[in-house]
């Protein structure tokens, strides 16, 4: 036996060692693949997990960043820079009313919240 025959790594895709290479067109788009780290990135933080949930439970779908500041024992600054993050991912729409802005889930997200927070 020689020295090759011991090799711990595997042949490459496509290399003749029968095996097919990669599809590329399985792969997703790089704007798509953006998309998606966008949403997810906005998702992995435990203050904006929270504020969806609020959101996804208030009793009209909707709520004021001070409405959500005291339960969470956070300043209004803060829960608004949270908001800001995922309203700029598309997960929450801003309506501003006077002086205040209510936020709610984007009506085409909600499932994706809801299957993603149980």
């Amino acid at each position: 036996m020689n020295q090759a025959d011991f090799s711990t790594h595997p042949a490459e895709p496509g290399t003749g060692d029968g095996r097919p290479p990669p599809n590329s067109e399985a792969a997703l788009s790089a704007e798509t693949a953006e998309r998606i780290a966008d949403t997810l990135r906005a998702l992995a933080d435990p203050t904006r997990l929270r504020l969806l949930t609020m959101l996804l439970n208030a009793p009209s779908g909707e709520a004021c960043v001070q409405d959500l500041a005291t339960p969470l024992a956070t300043s209004q600054p803060t829960v608004s820079h949270h908001l800001k993050i995922l309203a700029a991912a598309g997960l929450v729409r801003r309506d501003r009313r006077g002086k205040r802005s209510w936020y709610s889930i984007r009506e085409e997200r909600v499932a994706l919240v809801r299957g993603l927070l149980g």
